[in-house]
Order: C-alpha cells, then sequence, then structure tokens
C-alpha cells in the first residue's frame, strides 16, 4: 500500500513532462502560424505586378467601395461593367498597330490580283514598303484596308486566317507572338475586376472579328464581350451551308465619338470603368464617368522607353494630348508606365 503514492506521484510526473511537451509544441505551431500570415497576405495581392503607390491604392480602393455590401458607393453586380481599350492599353501597339502588319501581309499577299493597288493609297505606300505613311489616314485608311482584304471571307474563314498569322508573325523588335506583347499589369488588373464580381469589355478602333479571334485565350474575354469597328457581314448559303460573308460597308468605326456608339448598341450600359492610352479613347472615358453614381477612368501614360516605348502628343501611333489635359480635371487616374509598373511583358518575369 505504501508504493502506491510513488507510482501516483511518478504518473504525475510523466504527466507533467508531456503538458510541458504539447505546450510547446502548440507555441512552436502558433509562432509558425503568426511568422507565415504576412507571407499569405503579401502572396495574395491581386496586383503585383504593379508598385504599391497612390495608383495602385485607388485602383484597390475604387474596387473596394463599389462592392462593400451596405457602402454608399456599392454597385450591384449587373452594374459592374468595365471597358478596356486593345492597342495600347492591353497590348502593345507600337511600332504600327499590330493588326495593320496583318493587313500589309494581306495586301502583299493580294497585290498581285490588284495591279491597281500601286496607284491607290493607303495600299501604295504599303507595297513600297512605307506602312507609316500609310497610318497618315488613321482609323478610316485601316478600316479601308480591312474592307480589300476581308471582303468575301466568312468569319470561320478569317478568324482562322488571323489564328494562322497569330501563330507565326513575330514582333520586329522583341521577336515574340504578337499575344506575348500583352501588359502583365493589365491582365492582373483584369483578373481582379472579374474576381470582384466586374464584367470586362474589350471597346477598340481595332477591328472586331480580329479581336475575338484572340480575346477569350489571351484576355479571358470571351468574343460576346468585344466591341470593336465593324464591317457589314450578309447571310449566304454555301453549298447548302449557312454562313455570315464580311462585306466591304462599314458598320461602325469603334474610335473616339464612335466608342460610346459602340457601348450603347452592344453593351447596353454605361461602364463604371474604362481603360484607354490615346485621345482616341478620350469620349469613351467622359462617357464613363460622366454616369451617375462612382467611376473610375484610367489613362495609360507610355514613358518607358526602356522596358516598352515613351510617347505621347506627338506619335502616330496612339497619339496622347487632350486626354492627357483633361485628365487632372476630370479625374481621371494616369497610370505612368516606367514608375507605376514593376514588370510590362509577362516574360520579363
Amino acid at each position: 500500500m505504501r508504493g502506491f503514492p510513488l507510482r501516483k506521484v511518478r504518473g504525475t510526473g510523466v504527466l507533467m513532462r508531456m503538458r510541458y511537451k504539447l505546450s510547446g509544441l502548440l507555441s512552436l505551431v502558433v509562432t509558425l502560424v503568426l511568422v507565415a500570415c504576412p507571407v499569405a497576405v503579401k502572396a495574395a495581392d491581386p496586383l503585383p505586378s504593379w508598385k504599391d503607390n497612390g495608383t495602385k491604392d485607388a485602383i484597390m480602393e475604387f474596387v473596394a467601395k463599389v462592392t462593400r455590401e451596405g457602402g454608399k458607393d456599392y454597385l450591384p453586380p449587373e452594374q459592374r461593367i468595365a471597358t478596356f481599350d486593345n492597342d495600347g492599353t492591353l497590348w502593345a501597339e507600337k511600332p504600327i498597330y499590330f493588326q495593320l502588319v496583318y493587313a500589309v501581309d494581306k495586301v502583299r499577299e493580294m497585290a498581285p490580283e490588284h495591279p491597281e493597288w500601286k496607284d491607290q493609297e493607303p495600299f501604295a505606300s504599303i507595297l513600297k514598303g512605307d506602312p507609316q505613311k500609310a497610318l497618315e489616314g488613321g482609323k478610316p485608311a485601316l478600316m479601308k484596308l480591312m474592307a480589300a482584304t476581308h471582303t468575301g471571307m466568312t468569319g470561320e474563314e478569317f478568324r482562322s486566317s488571323v489564328s494562322e498569322w497569330l501563330e507565326t508573325a513575330r514582333h520586329p523588335k522583341t521577336k515574340k507572338r504578337y499575344t506575348e506583347m500583352v501588359y502583365q499589369p493589365m491582365l492582373e488588373l483584369l483578373r481582379h475586376l472579374r474576381a470582384n464580381g466586374f464584367k470586362t469589355y474589350i471597346v477598340s478602333g481595332g477591328g472586331i472579328d480580329f479581336l475575338r479571334a484572340f480575346s477569350e485565350e489571351t484576355y479571358g474575354i470571351p468574343p460576346e464581350q468585344v466591341v470593336g469597328s465593324t464591317l457589314k457581314a450578309g447571310y449566304e448559303l454555301r453549298d447548302g451551308t449557312p454562313v455570315l460573308v464580311k462585306q466591304a460597308e462599314v458598320a461602325l468605326i469603334d474610335d473616339k465619338e464612335g466608342k460610346p456608339v459602340g457601348i450603347y448598341q452592344y453593351i447596353g450600359r454605361r461602364p463604371v470603368f474604362a481603360a484607354g492610352n490615346s485621345d482616341g479613347d478620350l469620349q469613351m472615358l467622359e462617357y464613363t464617368t460622366a454616369g451617375a453614381g462612382p467611376s473610375f477612368g484610367l489613362l495609360l501614360h507610355h514613358t518607358d522607353s526602356g522596358r516598352e516605348w515613351a510617347y505621347d502628343r506627338h506619335s502616330a501611333v496612339g497619339r496622347l494630348d487632350k486626354a492627357l489635359k483633361q485628365a487632372p480635371e476630370k479625374g481621371w487616374t494616369v497610370v505612368d508606365m516606367q514608375d507605376d509598373w514593376r514588370v510590362v511583358f509577362p516574360f520579363e518575369k
């Protein structure tokens, strides 16, 4: 009987030691969790390619306030419409618009069948090896090229032609595919908006069918959410199969004043977020930020001659003058590419 208390004391000591070990293990786990928490927060940054400054803060704060239920600036999901220009906003546009490069290749391919082109602009400049001169006609010149090189093709034939070209064509400076010349920070912005209930659209002066050939794979934007310059189409039966055929007549030049018109016709709601980079986007930003309730206008300023190009007022491509002057009074956020972006292209990572 006298040995029993000794065994009890010995058992109590074992229990105490186990408690100390468990307590130490628990402390270690808590410490590891506390240490890991800052890493988890940093990894969750939805815009890692944007520098941590006022520009990024403005974007994050806008998204937060319009998605905060019960807040005075809350917008229901159906009103969260975001529109993005493409050339110079989602992907690069230098040295010339990428769709113009495609059209140039098609003009050269079709030239033997059109001897009259050697005396007609913008074809003559292209055939002389001076596509920059062809740009002097602006988006109407591009539409003329589109009409000449696309007319008679079915929608499926045209998209197949664009897809094949995008696989083989390379940018003259970087030697990358044109679909690799997209801006990493803007891809992150698109994803962040969609993660917060926004519906993202492309509203571009480029051709609608050209954009639809790659928009979903490249940007996550399906073809039905693309608005662009448009040629009329006609319905035909070819070998008994119904097809839509591209015609020479222009239905919409989706540039400048045409952008709000395209938004009205194709989307049917005024956006609350709009992003562009040139005077061709001025009216879209005006239309967006003139609406009732909260809105956000973003203007990308190309200032990085090292990683991309630096241009604005005197550029034949993506000229930015009036919109840049009006940005402060309109309350638009100007993104300085050099100062605001850690990374420009995905292949830099």
